[in-house]
């Protein structure tokens, strides 16, 4: 079997997980982490055997696809530098931070038939795989997503780090026009908002709540489904 070469770009708080799965899989060849920071990039790569590298130039004639972990401001000019090429892309949450950067990506990768995979893993998750086989037509959803301070994702506030998983399974889950949205939040550690409560309210009737917190003193994930 051919083992797909893959680099992973963004090696810090998230990003070194996704170089330990891919090393982990039959399927796939870990060849490269790269990280601007140097300590960080030394240490992963030193994990993996493999050499130090801080800029991704050298990686086009490396590799079959790229795992993208870096800070939300510089999806758009990263993923473009290997969706131009023809490259299967996979770039964590949120695909950028603006809805004109996540359309230029998606624009590059049809134009250029690349394979373009945001990671929204709760969609993928089995206990999610098993709800929505039982829920039926939701009628009312609550979620609530709240946890401590990480110290990460400080270029974007709690909505795309957080909210935005929810956000995507109510969307998969209801599979109906969003008809009116209903929101309030605060900023406490910085300019982006760290607790935001919302209401969705679908074309169907469905009802949304969703929390999210990045200002809690605990974590807790919960999801309520309300159906016929």
């Amino acid at each position: 079997m051919n083992r797909v070469r893959i680099a992973v770009i963004g090696v810090g708080a998230l990003g070194r997980h996704h170089a330990r799965i891919l090393a982990e899989l039959d399927a796939a060849e870990l060849v490269a982490v790269v990280d601007s920071n140097s300590v960080t990039a030394a240490r992963e790569a030193e994990r993996y055997g493999l050499r130090c590298e801080t800029s991704y130039a050298g990686l086009f004639d490396r590799i079959d696809a790229v795992s993208i972990v870096v800070p939300t401001t510089l999806h758009l000019r990263i993923a473009s530098d290997f969706l131009q090429r023809g490259f299967p892309v996979f770039v964590e949450k949120p695909i950028a931070g603006t809805l004109d950067e996540a359309r230029q990506i998606h624009r590059i990768a049809e134009q250029h038939g690349a394979l373009l995979q945001v990671g929204h893993v709760e969609r993928f998750n089995p206990a999610t795989a098993v709800a929505w086989q039982h829920c039926g037509t939701p009628k009312y959803i609550r979620a609530e997503r709240i946890g401590p301070y990480a110290f990460r994702s400080t270029d974007i506030g709690v909505v795309h780090d957080v909210m935005i998983h929810d956000l995507d399974l109510v969307l998969d889950l209801v599979r109906s026009r969003v008809l009116n949205v209903e929101a309030f939040g605060m900023a406490v550690s910085g300019h982006h908002e760290d607790f935001v409560q919302a209401r969705l309210t679908f074309v169907g009737g469905c009802i949304a709540d969703l929390t999210a917190s990045r200002m809690s003193p605990v974590a807790r994930r919960a999801m309520h489904i309300w159906s016929d």
